[in-house]
C-alpha cells in the first residue's frame, strides 16, 4: 500500500514536476483545441457545420462523463488515460484539412468521449499524488490539493491565450492570398469613377445577424485561404503529438504511488452514475439550480459561436476573433481568484449579484449596439466583462454546489456536468436556425429565471438559519432560567 511506501529525499521534486509536466501538457493540448473550437462558427459556416460540430463535442461528453471514465481508467490507468483522450481530440484538428459536415461532426464526437476520461483522470491523479507528499512535507492533503489544482489551472487558463494568438496571427498575414498586380492603367476609364456601395454592416452584423442569411456581401465574413487554416490545423497537431508525447515520457504511472490500489474518479460508473444523478434531483435545491447551471453552459456557448461570429467576425474580421478571445481569456482567469477573495469579505450573494449586473449590462448593450469596426475598443470591452462574469458563475456555482449537498457532491457535480453541458448543446444546436437577437432574448429570460432560483435558496438558507439560531437562542435563555 502507499502508506508502507518509503520515498526518497528527492520524492517531492519528482512529484512537482509530474505536477508541472501534466500542466503543460494541458496547456499545450488545449492551445490548440480552444484555438480551433472559437473559429468553428465562423470559418466553417457552411449548413452551420461549425455549430453542429460544437453540439456533438458537449453531447458526447455528457455520454462520456457518464460511461466512460471509470471504465477508461481502470483498463489504462491515469497517465495512459491521459494520453489516450488527447489523441481522441487530433481527429477534430485533422477534420480542418477537410472540413464538412460529415468530417467534423465525428471528429467533434472523438473529442466528447475523450472528454470525460480525461479530466477524470487530471483530477484522479492530482489528488492521488497529494497524499504521499503530504507524508513528506508535513501540510494537509486537502491543503496541497488545492495548491496542486491552483498549479495545473494556472497553466491551462493560458492556453486560451496560445491558442488564439497563434490563429490570429496566421489570420491575419497573406498567407495564402493572391496578391493583385492591377493599376490604374489597366483600369477602363468608363469606370476609373465608379463609386462602390458602402456594406451598412451594422444592418447585418450584431443582433442583426442571422446564420441562415450569412452572405450580408460583407467581406469579413469571407472565409480565409484554405492554406491558412491547414497552417493553423498543421500546428495545432504538432502540439497535440507533443501533448501525447510530454505525457508518455515525462509522467509517472499513478502506481508508483498507489502501489496497486484501485483508483478511479469516482465510487460509481455507468448507468448507477446516472442513476444517482437522476436520483438528486428529487432535491429542491438542486431543481432550483438547474436553470443558473443551464444558463453557464448557454452563455458560454453562445459567447463561443454567436459572438464570435456575429459579431467579432462580421463586424471586426475572422482575423480578429482570436484576439479578442484572448482578452476574454485573460479576465477570465484573472476573474476567479479576484472574486474566490472578495467572497470571503463580502459574503457570496453579493458577489452574485454582480455578476448579474454585469451581465444584464452585457446583454442590453448587445441588443442596442450596431457593432462598428471603427469602435474596436468596445469588442474587447465586452469579451473582458464577459470573462469576468462567467468566472464568476463558473466558481461560485461549482462551489455552492459541494456547499449544499454534504455527502452528495459526486451526484451534485455530475449533475452540475450535465445540465451545464445540455445548455451548451441547445444553444449550439439552435445557431443555425435562430437569429441573434432571438437567442439573446432567451438568453436574458434564463439568466433572470436562473438568478432567481439561486436567490431562492439563499432565502431559504437564510431562513433556516435564522431559526436555528432563534431555537439554539431559547434553550439558552431556558437554560439560564433553569438554573436560576
Amino acid at each position: 500500500m502507499a502508506d508502507s511506501m518509503v520515498f526518497g529525499s528527492g520524492e517531492k521534486v519528482r512529484i512537482n514536476r509530474n505536477i508541472l509536466v501534466l500542466g503543460f501538457a494541458f496547456m499545450v493540448q488545449f492551445t490548440a483545441f480552444h484555438g480551433a473550437a472559437n473559429l468553428q462558427s465562423s470559418v466553417n459556416s457552411d449548413a452551420g457545420a461549425g455549430a453542429f460540430t460544437l453540439a456533438a463535442i458537449y453531447f458526447s461528453l455528457i455520454i462520456s462523463n457518464i460511461l466512460l471514465p471509470a471504465v477508461v481508467i481502470k483498463w489504462l490507468g491515469c497517465k495512459w488515460a491521459v494520453a489516450l483522450s488527447f489523441i481522441a481530440y487530433m481527429p477534430f484538428i485533422a477534420a480542418q484539412f477537410y472540413p464538412k459536415l460529415y468530417t467534423l461532426v465525428p471528429a467533434g464526437m472523438m473529442v466528447g468521449f475523450g472528454g470525460g476520461p480525461l479530466w477524470c483522470a487530471k483530477c484522479t491523479y492530482l489528488s492521488v499524488v497529494a497524499e504521499p507528499y503530504s507524508k513528506l512535507s508535513g501540510v494537509s492533503a486537502e491543503v496541497l490539493v488545492v495548491r496542486f489544482f491552483g498549479l495545473f489551472f494556472m497553466f491551462y487558463q493560458m492556453a486560451q491565450i496560445w491558442g488564439n494568438l497563434v490563429s490570429s496571427a496566421i489570420l491575419s498575414s497573406s498567407l495564402g492570398e493572391i496578391p493583385s498586380f492591377l493599376n490604374e492603367t489597366l483600369i477602363p476609364d468608363d469606370l476609373s469613377n465608379v463609386t462602390v456601395p458602402a456594406v451598412d454592416i451594422g444592418a447585418s452584423c450584431g443582433v442583426n445577424f442571422c446564420s441562415g442569411s450569412a452572405s450580408h456581401g460583407n467581406t469579413n465574413l469571407a472565409p480565409p485561404s484554405a492554406l491558412k487554416i491547414q497552417v493553423i490545423a498543421g500546428i495545432y497537431l504538432v502540439c497535440m503529438a507533443t501533448a501525447v508525447i510530454m505525457v508518455s515520457f515525462g509522467v509517472d504511472s499513478l502506481t508508483r504511488y498507489t502501489a496497486g490500489r484501485k483508483t478511479t474518479c469516482s465510487g460509481k460508473s455507468g448507468l448507477r452514475l446516472l442513476a444517482v444523478t437522476l436520483r438528486q434531483l428529487r432535491h429542491r435545491y438542486q431543481l432550483l439550480l438547474l436553470p443558473v447551471i443551464g444558463y453557464i453552459g448557454a452563455e458560454q456557448a453562445f459567447m463561443a459561436a454567436d459572438f464570435t461570429q456575429a459579431f467579432v467576425g462580421c463586424a471586426y474580421g475572422i482575423n480578429n476573433i482570436g484576439y479578442v478571445m484572448i482578452c476574454f481569456g485573460v479576465f477570465n482567469a484573472l476573474a476567479a481568484p479576484i472574486a474566490g477573495a472578495i467572497v470571503k469579505l463580502t459574503g457570496r450573494y453579493p458577489v452574485m449579484i454582480t455578476a448579474l449586473v454585469l451581465n444584464l449590462i452585457l446583454i442590453t448593450a448587445l441588443l442596442l449596439w450596431r457593432p462598428d469596426p471603427d469602435q474596436w475598443l468596445v469588442f474587447f470591452g465586452l469579451a473582458a466583462v464577459w470573462g469576468t462574469a462567467d468566472a464568476v458563475w463558473l466558481v461560485q456555482v461549482n462551489a455552492l454546489s459541494g456547499i449544499l449537498f454534504p455527502g452528495d457532491e459526486e451526484a451534485a457535480y455530475s449533475n452540475f456536468r450535465l445540465w451545464e453541458a445540455t445548455g451548451s448543446v441547445l444553444s449550439y444546436a439552435s445557431a443555425p436556425y435562430l437569429c441573434v437577437k432571438t437567442r439573446l432574448l432567451v438568453l436574458l429570460g434564463l439568466l433572470l429565471v436562473g438568478f432567481s432560483g439561486y436567490s431562492t435558496i439563499e432565502l431559504m438558507e437564510y431562513r433556516a438559519k435564522r431559526k436555528h439560531h432563534l431555537e439554539r437562542n431559547f434553550e439558552l435563555v431556558a437554560e439560564k432560567n433553569d438554573r436560576e
